[in-house]
């Protein structure tokens, strides 16, 4: 390396390793992430605070409030944003995660993916090669296997001078003084460290863990079924429902749509012999803008704001019940559904199978609360009770879309749906707890649910919340996740069905972020970041990196309620008290809504392969008469016309594991090729969705 370019790079380190006063207060030039970048805080698991810079607020407003967000956290994103800059461009050729990685104190290494060069700044941005581990310290590692655009050797001397003799406070000295301890993980000698940063990541699942620990402590009160207009119970024989009226409420004035929805789809005519509809009571958590405020994830002690009155739909199979009660289990709807959508599809091949089902709305769906459910009769008069509707008009315009409230309200809006689907895992969790109380749905004083039996399945956001409510409860022993995905933010970047909402999102910023000229879906911005497993993607695209930061920060602020940050405690690391799962993963080839690399992200990072069931929509497209369908994301409730026989098949795989107590899985189609179980190939990391 010539002397002019060792010396811009000696002059680049010591604005890299230790940031000064001089540094721009809302762009530290290190490595990123890094432990300075932290206080210290005894009252976290972590020891740690994240404390990054505030932004002129004034300016920038959306920046403030995001890095507000972020700095109530104990620790960085457990798949982390790595940013290194350099002094002058680099050989891309050289990057690989033998040149640089990130090392745990075992001496493991973890190393690098979906990496962007921006020639504007000569920085590398990648992603970890793998979810890390939470509340752990890792040390991010630049080897001088990494080289200059021109082959030459990137200087290292100034490392190792500042690591031993550099300058700053005694936190700059703390911090020096574990990288030094930290640089030995990685068994690479000193003199081949171009640089390096220690750092520690968040614990995701504490404040959870002690919501379950109150919700355990507790005795709730037992589930009411006394809804119906005098008091009467909502327990009706299921042979004489007709059919439902549902009344959702959809404006403050108020107004309503109205919509008829079947008694059940005829997969099993006769499975089901009761539908009751009843209500019980649920600390939440969230304050009035949909937040979970931060609390010590070391001895916090979470306070609930209110009671929720969370209601639920229920159906018995017929037959002679079971000594001990039904097996039941929970089943969670998606996003913009209720419980008077997809589980109804799903409810009669559980009946059949022996098993019932029981819903809940989530948080911010089912529309507003004063919705309606009209039970229409056959030879008696209709009953009319509460749907139970969770949604809010949040943003005071008159309306209540299908999942509003679901959402944080500004200025917290980096926070997204991780407090309600965090409260939905609460609620979910109060509700094993009142069978285990006992339900007792006919009044004659006995429970008609099995509390040793309880399973959880889950469609799309149902699969998504259901990843850290089947980590959490240690009494839920069983569960199939259909179609899930994560994180948010990933699913809504590569999904034609949500893009807009990340358009709408970065447009609504200020300053905005959006870096084109607005389409009407507001889909075309570019973000440039790569699949996984591409090529180094050189970014030049104005506005892209900053669109890169902002997906980070968001998948970093809810990584609490992120199915892949939960993915690893269903089967290789149980949290304390909460033993492995037996878990389906059900998903298919070529979702647009939620995309395979976003399913692939929690199989990869729960170990789950050999759990996984695979329907190839490729090959039902090409082989299955009348098969028409280039979106497969509702294939286990798609019984309409040639789909019907796929949805059964993947309805009795659920069914048969419940009923087996997670001991029998079956495949859908048996010797068939349009399922394979577990899935034949590697995990797939593109797209491929259907023309």
């Amino acid at each position: 390396m010539s002397f002019a370019r060792r010396c811009a790079f000696v002059a680049l380190f010591l604005l890299v390793a230790w940031p000064s006063a001089a540094l721009a207060k809302d762009r530290f030039q290190h490595p990123f992430p890094t432990d300075l970048l932290t206080v210290r805080d005894r009252a976290q698991l972590t020891n740690v605070r994240v404390s990054l810079p505030l932004p002129d607020c004034g300016a920038r407003p959306s920046d403030c409030a995001d890095v507000e967000v972020l700095n109530a956290l104990d620790g960085f994103n457990v798949q982390p944003r790595l940013s290194i800059p350099f002094s002058e461009p680099i050989d891309l050729g050289s990057v690989s995660s033998d040149t640089i990685f990130l090392a745990l104190p075992s001496g493991r290494r973890v190393g690098i993916n979906q990496a962007v060069w921006e020639p504007a700044t000569n920085t590398l941005h990648a992603e970890s090669d793998e979810l890390l581990r939470q509340g752990r310290r890792y040390v991010l590692v630049v080897t001088d296997g990494v080289r200059a655009a021109d082959g030459g050797r990137l200087d290292t001397s100034s490392f190792r001078r500042d690591l031993l003799t550099g300058g700053g406070g005694a936190a700059e000295e703390r911090y020096r003084d574990r990288l030094r301890d930290a640089l030995a993980w990685g068994d690479v000698r000193l003199r081949r460290v171009v640089t390096a940063s220690l750092f520690t990541t968040q614990s995701v699942t504490a404040t959870s863990e002690q919501i379950r620990g109150q919700l355990d402590a507790a005795t709730p009160e037992a589930a009411t079924f006394a809804l119906g207009p005098s008091g009467e119970r909502a327990v009706f024989p299921f042979a004489s429902v007709q059919g439902l009226v549902v009344q959702r409420q959809v404006g403050t004035g108020p107004s309503f749509s109205t919509s008829p929805v079947p008694a059940a789809v005829p997969v099993f005519p006769g499975a089901i012999g009761t539908l009751a509809f009843g209500r019980f009571v649920s600390p939440d958590y969230r304050t009035a803008a949909g937040v979970i405020p931060p609390y010590p994830t070391e001895d916090g002690t979470p306070e609930p704001q209110a009671l929720n009155f969370v209601h639920f739909n229920l159906y018995l199979p017929s037959g002679e019940e079971p000594a001990g009660g039904w097996p039941v289990a929970i089943f969670g709807h998606g996003f913009g559904d209720s419980k008077q959508g997809a589980p109804i599809a799903v409810a009669s091949t559980l009946a059949a199978n022996g098993v019932a089902m029981i819903a809940i709305n989530v948080v911010g769906h089912g529309g507003g609360p004063l919705g309606t459910i009209t039970v229409l009769r056959s030879g008696d008069a209709p009953v009319t009770i509460s749907a139970g509707g969770r949604g809010i008009d949040q943003d005071g315009n008159g309306t209540i879309d299908s999942t509003e409230g679901v959402n944080a309200a500004p200025p917290a809006t980096l926070v997204g749906s991780r407090d309600g689907l965090r409260q939905t895992v609460n609620d979910l969790m109060q509700l094993v707890r009142v069978i285990e109380v006992g339900v007792d749905i006919d009044g004659d004083g006995t429970a008609e649910l099995d509390p040793a039996r309880i399973s959880y399945g889950g469609q799309s956001f149902g699969g998504i919340y259901g990843a850290p409510f089947l980590a959490l409860q240690p009494d839920v022993r069983q569960g199939v996740l259909n179609v899930p995905g994560g994180p948010i933010i990933e699913i809504a970047r590569l999904s034609p069905s949500f893009r807009s909402l990340v358009g709408i999102g970065l447009i609504s910023r200020t300053p905005p972020l959006y870096n084109a000229v607005p389409d009407p879906l507001l889909q075309n911005f570019v973000e440039n970041m790569p699949l996984r497993d591409e090529p180094i993607r050189v970014d030049t695209v104005p506005g892209a990196s900053a669109i890169q930061e902002f997906i980070d920060r968001s998948e970093w602020a809810q990584n609490a309620a992120n199915p892949v940050a939960y993915a690893p405690h269903l089967r290789s690391r149980p949290l304390e008290g909460v033993g492995e799962k037996a878990v389906i993963v059900q998903f298919a080839k070529g979702d647009r809504t939620v995309p395979n690399p976003t399913t692939s992200a929690i199989i990869r990072a729960g170990r789950l392969v050999d759990r996984t069931t695979y329907f190839r929509n490729d090959l039902a497209l090409a082989g299955v008469p009348g098969y028409t369908t280039t979106n497969p994301h509702t294939f286990l409730t798609n019984l309409a016309g040639a789909g019907a026989p796929i949805a059964v098949g993947a309805q009795v795989q659920m069914a048969t594991f419940f009923a087996s107590g997670g001991a029998t899985t079956i495949d859908p189609d048996g010797d068939g090729m349009l399922f394979e179980t577990p899935i034949a190939g590697p995990l797939p990391e593109t797209l491929n969705f259907a023309p």
